[in-house]
């Protein structure tokens, strides 16, 4: 199968330096391996978005060089093919109505386990619906972070994959569109590391295949906080893109030409010395 990676923002507000850092290195990693690079709005989650933001991003990745090979797709047209994969889990009992809620979980530390249910049936709300995770361990080699594993119950127990408003999660939705758009990399920031094993799994009781993971480093604040949490979250100027491009190739590591004037020739010059084996891999602030 030819390479196909991806972006996959999330519509909660304009491109920052974190999520452009994320965009450029996914699409070094599909320039470099002669492959297709997509965009996926995961608009799936109304209450946090900010309207006319997935209009912005999608407006200002061009003028940073970063254009995509195919029309960008939205999560809330495919809302069909969740409620798909999500009864398919449900008629294999790997899905379950869920009344708890988190203070119900407190005394359990939080995680629900077994499928077991703290909270009896209220006939007056609607349930959440979880995945009953298997007693196993998730082993995967990120190839940047390295070998990875995690043992789902004891570490994420019944997730979540549709919500009491009815909203599909993220896990379920990103496997069925990862396998639905033919991705074989996923590329993206390092606090989506630990939703890997949920999603390994996930495609294994669906029937679809796993692609490469490589997560990269997250931008911080000088505060240490993941900058799209941070009130100091920097937006970067697509009127004035090269700043800001210049500043994440710098933070990924990735050499680039001094005398260029456009984005599409700093990438090209960039991608001339990319190797993702040399990539940053721990977390920093120097771009923010």
């Amino acid at each position: 199968m030819s390479y196909r990676g991806r972006f996959a923002p999330s519509p909660t507000g304009l491109l920052h330096a974190g999520s452009l850092v994320a965009a450029v290195g996914s699409w070094l990693c599909a320039r470099h391996e002669g492959g297709q690079w997509l965009v996926r709005m995961e608009d799936i989650d109304p209450p946090r978005e900010a309207p006319g933001s997935a209009a912005a991003i999608l407006a200002a990745l061009p003028a940073f060089g970063l254009a995509a090979d195919e029309p960008a797709i939205y999560q809330s047209s495919r809302i069909g093919a969740y409620e798909a994969a999500f009864e398919q889990l449900r008629q294999a009992g790997l899905a379950f109505p869920c009344w708890c809620s988190r203070s119900d979980l407190a005394a359990a530390g939080g995680i629900h386990r077994d499928g077991r249910c703290i909270a009896g049936p209220d006939p007056h709300r609607e349930p959440a619906w979880r995945a009953r995770v298997a007693d196993e361990t998730i082993h995967f080699v990120d190839e940047l972070q390295g070998p990875q594993q995690q043992h789902l119950r004891e570490s994420v127990g019944d997730f979540v994959i549709r919500r009491v408003e009815g909203f599909y999660s993220y896990q379920l939705a990103c496997v069925v569109d990862d396998a639905w758009q033919g991705i074989t990399q996923v590329v993206r920031g390092n606090d989506l590391l630990d939703s890997t094993p949920r999603q390994i799994w996930l495609q294994r009781c669906l029937g679809l295949s796993t692609p490469r993971y490589l997560h990269l480093p997250l931008v911080l604040d000088s505060e240490g906080r993941k900058l799209s949490k941070s009130e100091r979250s920097r937006e970067v100027d697509p009127f004035d893109p090269m700043p800001a491009l210049r500043r994440a190739l710098a933070f990924l590591g990735v050499t680039a030409e001094e005398t260029a004037l456009h984005p599409s020739d700093l990438l090209g010059a960039a991608l001339e010395h990319f190797d993702p084996r040399r990539l940053t891999q721990c977390s920093d602030h120097r771009a923010a």
